[in-house]
């Protein structure tokens, strides 16, 4: 069973403050209860050499400054094969974006700009999805069929997406339950956001087109946690592979979200695993929260059709202007809008999200479809409230507002205000309905805000530039000679290996396993030590030091059998390591002399305890043995280092001590 989802909480909205008080406590609602659903829609990119329908190399990225030309496009919708447009490209039509991409001549080609058809499919990456599908368990399709997916938000510049069904119908292993997989898609990965400021949207197109794979899971994740374990499974399952790329924006997940009497909605753009649990938590209070908010309408208003907002164009006043934004929008000429919605007193302050409510969910839709830069409005519920008292009950007489009636105060430019209105009007007629379907960003303190509306079947259409590829068995049969190690079992040689599970996690994610077999097999180490040395002492390093070029994992192989060959003791394993992965070009030798290291016999080590002893109470009026103990390793310890186990000399010193002080 799941975490408990903690009592409601709510805000009491005064003029002056905002106090704060815990609801009373609410039956105990678990994840089950709730309903809770998820699924995954996990992305990585394939380490190819070139890009997927090009020749264009993949994996080459520029500074968002450097760039040798912009093209600007406007993006319009087009019809399905059934005669419909899709709701997520009309959306996208009413904003009204000019989209510009820039271009490095280097990274992109006429193919990428929409001015040439598709090459072949790339061969590498096929081979490469098809070996991942295998993994999966999946069936591999008999024939490849390229379809187009729309995308109307200019993230690609054809205005959709090529994309293809590898296989169908696979499974991944949890701790408890199995999860089933419905598809691994392979497609080409789209632009890299630059800026998307009201009206404005810039791209790079050094990503366009880097191949990708799609692998999509049932909804079968009944709680958080189960849904951070998938993504987590088939993460590590990706990188074992061998064949997919790492690093910022190489993987990232969309996680599908809905509780009993909710919907789907699409979480999107997680680049961290570990932020899952709590978005998924947030996103089920979420819904709970705008279903309680259905009811509460349903109830003050039974017959929803009649239901109509007021707008009203007002001047600014001097209190207006005491605010910088709308000082702002008077000074720029913008309009200032008045609305009354009727019956909406004490939602737009319901609480929906750590940090945000209702009032929010209408702010980031004026964002996104009505290109209003927040903050973009206010409304009669704020919690630091910009209007005086005097004024808010001016306009309300002009809206006509009655008492359980709620305001907004919105500015836009002219041709803004109409789109400003629509939207408006539309999330508040959602709120009778419940929870829309809508894509909705991660932010990575666990919230998220409006994206766009959930995309439809109606975006997916066949590709007529690409025919279909066969895909024979002896084909299928020679990938499936390629494959790596299933994870099943690294997790069961880790086991063996009796690793710390977690060591698990930054093992899987940079695919040690290969590389603790490599040194165990060639120099006999222990491979439990050597788990711990990369996921406890590198790791460390890792969130430490910044190095001069990434830091390549086979160097701590090369360490190994540089130790062996010098016939030295895995106590300087600790020192070493964050000088080479600061400069994993420096020799092995040079690092030596950095810290100083000179060879010493054992024997001579340990000549130096007695007289070491003898002189420490001449330094020290401390009678402890321990005191003692330290202060002799610390003087030891420099020319121990690498000669003699450390944990030898310790003992050896104790045992002098104790040999002192029976005398």
């Amino acid at each position: 069973m799941g975490k408990e989802i903690k009592a409601e909480e709510n805000y009491n909205i005064t003029k002056k403050k905002v106090r704060y008080t815990p609801r009373k406590k609410t039956p105990l609602k678990t994840y089950k209860e709730l309903g809770f659903m998820s699924g995954l829609e996990v992305h990585q990119q394939l380490n190819t050499k070139e890009k997927l329908f090009c020749r264009c190399p993949a994996g080459l990225y520029s500074d968002f400054e450097d760039y040798d030309a912009e093209i600007i496009r406007h993006m319009r919708p087009t019809l399905s094969e059934m005669g419909t447009y899709d709701g997520t490209a009309l959306m996208e039509f009413r904003t009204k974006k000019n989209i510009t991409y820039r271009i490095k001549n280097e990274t992109t080609c006429t193919y990428d700009v929409d001015d040439t058809p598709p090459f072949p499919i790339n061969r590498e990456a096929v081979d490469y999805a098809v070996q991942i599908a295998l993994q999966l368990k999946l069936n591999i399709v008999g024939e490849l069929h390229i379809t187009r997916k729309q995308y109307l938000d200019g993230s690609i510049p054809t205005g959709f997406q090529r994309t293809a069904i590898i296989g169908i119908e696979g499974e991944i292993p949890l701790k408890k339950k199995k999860i089933k997989i419905i598809q691994l898609s392979i497609e080409e990965d789209s632009c890299r956001e630059v800026s998307d400021i009201g009206h404005e949207r810039i791209y790079q197109t050094d990503r366009l087109g880097v191949p990708l794979i799609e692998t999509v899971t049932y909804p079968e994740m009944k709680t958080p946690d189960e849904v951070l374990e998938a993504a987590q499974y088939i993460r590590f399952l990706n990188r074992s592979s061998g064949k997919v790329r790492v690093g910022i924006g190489a993987g990232r997940e969309d996680v599908n979200v809905s509780i009993t009497g909710g919907t789907r909605v699409e979480i999107k753009g997680v680049s961290h695993n570990k932020w899952i649990p709590e978005l998924t938590h947030n996103e089920a209070f979420r819904q709970k929260a705008l279903l309680i908010i259905k009811d509460e309408l349903n109830k003050r208003v039974p017959d929803t059709k009649k239901w109509e907002p007021t707008f009203k164009n007002v001047d600014f006043d001097v209190s207006d202007i005491g605010y910088e934004p709308i000082k702002n929008a008077m000074n720029d000429g913008w309009k200032l809008v008045a609305c009354n919605l009727p019956e909406f007193k004490g939602i737009l302050s319901h609480f929906l999200q750590p940090g945000k409510t209702f009032a929010d969910e209408i702010e980031g839709r004026l964002k996104v479809i009505a290109c209003l830069e927040k903050p973009n409005y206010v409304h009669s519920e704020d919690m630091n409230p910009v209007f005086n008292e005097l004024l808010l009950n001016q306009r309300s007489k002009l809206l006509n507002c009655k008492k359980n009636d709620a305001q907004i105060v919105f500015w836009a430019l002219q041709e803004d205000v109409q789109t400003a209105c629509e939207t408006i009007e539309e999330r508040c007629r959602m709120a009778f309905e419940g929870v829309p379907n809508e894509t909705r960003k991660a932010l990575k303190d666990g919230t998220t805000i409006f994206e766009r509306v959930l995309p439809g079947a109606d975006r997916m259409y066949p590709d007529t530039d690409s025919a279909p590829i066969p895909i024979e068995d002896e084909y299928i049969e020679k990938q499936r000679k390629e494959l790596p190690v299933d994870l099943d079992k690294r997790l069961e040689q880790m086991k063996e290996w009796q690793v710390p599970e977690d060591c698990y996690h930054y093992i899987l994610r940079n695919n040690l396993v290969l590389e603790i077999e490599r040194i165990n097999r060639d120099f006999k180490i222990n491979p439990k030590y050597l788990a711990t040395t990369f996921a406890h002492n590198l790791k460390y390093i890792e969130g430490q030091l910044v190095p001069d070029v990434p830091f390549p994992y086979t160097k701590v192989y090369d360490m190994f059998k540089f130790i062996n060959e010098k016939n030295l003791f895995f106590d300087i394993v600790k020192s070493i390591l964050p000088i080479i992965y600061l400069h994993s070009q420096m020799e092995f030798e040079s690092v030596l002399n950095s810290l100083e290291f000179e060879n010493y016999k054992k024997e001579a080590i340990l000549k130096n305890v007695s007289s070491l002893q003898s002189m420490f109470p001449k330094i020290s009026k401390s009678k402890n043995p321990k005191a003692a103990e330290k202060w002799i390793m610390g003087n030891l310890r420099p020319i121990a280092l690498g000669n003699i186990p450390l944990q030898e000399l310790n003992k050896f010193v104790r045992k002098s001590l104790a040999e002192e002080g029976a005398k």
